[in-house]
């Protein structure tokens, strides 16, 4: 054996390990935690790191908790719009969209590009460094996934076990920078594998377990400060929160469908895409300059507004500023998440209900510091779309059972009302703006790859529809098929006839077998996916289609009963990997 060959070897003997033993998967998802958590260190740094170089920033402050900017600081932000924009026009020379973790777990199988990755990770911080209303979740969680989904692929695993690790990636940067390993499983599970199983529990509870345990060692700050709560709850209390999820959802709704609004409408404008985020950046001037709160995710304006006695008026205005500010920024172009700026805005919105209830009655019936705890995590699940998340996060946040119970409740009435009214979490609805069906990130890429061309039958040749009766019966004999194509003169598609059809009592053997001919107008792609096939069966009330090329052409025959076979098999396939059933198969 030559040292050529022992890497290769070792490779192989480390891959045949990971697919057959979930003990060794356990242990390469606890390498993807702690490379997440160090990633998320290190992009956490460069971005904080340019935010003090710009706006003149002590070490131990934020950004969003500056009092007063200069005149030179504010245009950071359409400066750094402007650097944005040259570094997407230099790096989207492929113009395709760039995937990230959701959108790779729902329809590739976990499969990510590195090169998008780092794409989204320099837009992230680019745009956070420069202080647009946005979070750098996005960019933590897409690194913290393409380091799983890389190992999965360079160990050749299997599908389900890529978008494990793709979760259990995600999962473990969201709780290194929330410094909260429940958030960040529970996150894996909602956002980006799209369901709890037993087979991924271990995985991602200890990738997130890693990535907490390495961001803490390295000195990371936690997000999300630990927050007192209040008093204990009485029953009322609890239908007053869900009077407040219900307001957080619609809230939600709100957000989500403006950001898509001015997307829309600065995209049928001729402004140079380049340019989009520049303008963006000088739009958000003005608010700025009212209050520096709207800059950046909002960290330390959420602990500054938690802790203090801020007035009615006040709240009210730093809510509308920061949803403009949120909104023009990604409608402008910034890159970047609403999950740490929708708990900002959650936490204003539940003050404001508090102070608005407390008000009308001339009493205070409602606590605000619980009210904007409760209105943090029904906003986020809201917005979002991951109410158990959101609940682990004011748990961690807080250790107050009694509270989480009324945070369950209104993060479950929260995201029930989007999930009715609206459909779509942010992620998710800006994917079905772009023509993709993803309303989660459940596994339906199998589904795409159960295809006409993969499943049709090759060797059937078509028959020309010129042939008489007579000719026909000669070449196919009763019994010799059941069904048989036919093509033109120009050898295009011609319909299906039966045999039983040809060979019916008083047909007359010089008869065209053109006249019996059924199903001319229903015909299947080749890329045409099992969901479409089945409703083409089921319009056509036929036992077999064809499949043509684009020009009509006949490439195979394709059966409801072979199609209904292979969507069963696929499916007792995916319930085994869910309950962590292994095998050597191959995907």
């Amino acid at each position: 054996m030559s040292l050529i060959d022992t890497p290769k070897l070792m490779l192989e003997w480390l891959r045949m390990r990971f697919r057959s033993n979930d003990a060794w998967l356990i242990g390469l998802a606890l390498v993807v935690g702690a490379l997440a958590g160090l990633l998320t260190v290190f992009q956490g740094n460069i971005a904080h790191a340019l935010q003090a170089h710009f706006y003149g920033l002590p070490q131990d402050m934020r950004l969003s908790s500056s009092v007063l900017l200069t005149p030179a600081q504010l245009l950071v932000l359409p400066l750094g719009g402007l650097a944005l924009g040259l570094f997407t026009l230099l790096a989207r020379a492929r113009r395709r969209a760039l995937v990230d973790a959701v959108e790779a777990n729902a329809l590739h199988g976990g499969r990510m590009s590195m090169r998008d990755n780092l794409i989204i990770s320099i837009q992230t911080i680019l745009s956070n460094g420069a202080g647009a209303s946005v979070g750098l979740e996005a960019a933590y969680a897409q690194m913290g996934a393409g380091i799983g989904s890389q190992l999965g692929r360079i160990l050749r695993l299997r599908r389900s076990d890529i978008r494990t690790l793709v979760g259990a990636g995600a999962g473990a940067a969201i709780g290194a920078a929330f410094g909260a390993p429940l958030t960040g499983a529970f996150y894996a599970f909602e956002i980006v594998i799209g369901a709890y199983s037993p087979s991924t529990l271990a995985p991602v509870a200890t990738a997130a377990l890693a990535g907490v345990f390495v961001a803490q060692s390295m000195g990371a700050p936690s997000y999300l400060l630990t927050a007192p709560a209040g008093s204990g709850l009485m029953p009322r209390d609890y239908a007053i929160y869900t009077a407040l999820g219900m307001v957080c959802a619609l809230a939600g709704i709100a957000i989500m469908r403006m950001v898509a609004f001015v997307e829309r409408q600065v995209g049928q404008t001729r402004i140079p895409v380049w340019t989009r985020p520049m303008i963006g950046g000088l739009l958000m001037v003005p608010l700025v300059a009212l209050s520096p709160q709207v800059l950046s995710a909002g960290h330390g304006a959420l602990h500054f507004d938690l802790t203090s006695n801020a007035t009615l008026k006040f709240i009210a205005l730093i809510f509308a500023l920061k949803c403009v500010a949120s909104i023009l920024s990604l409608g402008f172009g910034f890159r970047g998440g609403l999950f740490f700026a929708s708990l900002f805005l959650g936490t204003l919105l539940g003050t404001l209900f508090s102070q608005v209830v407390n008000l009308s009655l001339g009493f205070t019936l409602v606590n605000s510091t619980d009210a904007s705890l409760v209105g943090m995590a029904a906003l986020a699940a809201a917005i979002v779309g991951a109410p158990m998340t959101m609940a682990m996060l004011v748990l961690e946040a807080t250790h107050d059972f009694v509270l989480a119970s009324a945070v369950m409740a209104a993060v479950l009435v929260a995201s029930t009302l989007v999930r009715q009214a609206f459909g779509y979490s942010f992620s998710t609805w800006r994917l079905h703006l772009r023509g993709e069906n993803i309303k989660s990130a459940r596994d339906i890429g199998w589904i795409k790859t159960l295809n006409a061309g993969q499943m049709m039958r090759k060797d059937t040749l078509a028959t020309p529809n010129t042939l008489t009766v007579a000719e026909f019966r000669q070449r196919f004999p009763l019994g010799s098929a059941t069904r048989v194509v036919l093509e033109d003169a120009s050898r295009r598609y011609a319909g299906i006839v039966t045999l039983a059809a040809a060979y019916a009592d008083g047909v007359k053997g010089e008869a065209p077998i053109a006249d019996f001919a059924q199903i001319k107008y229903r015909m299947l792609n080749t890329d045409h996916d099992i969901g479409a096939i089945m409703k083409a069966f089921d319009a056509a009330q036929s036992d077999e289609l064809a499949v043509v090329d684009d020009e009509r052409r006949v490439l195979g025959v394709l059966s409801e009963s072979f199609v209904r076979k292979r969507y069963v098999e696929e499916l007792e396939k995916k319930q085994r990997e869910m309950y962590g059933e292994r095998s050597d198969e191959p995907d």
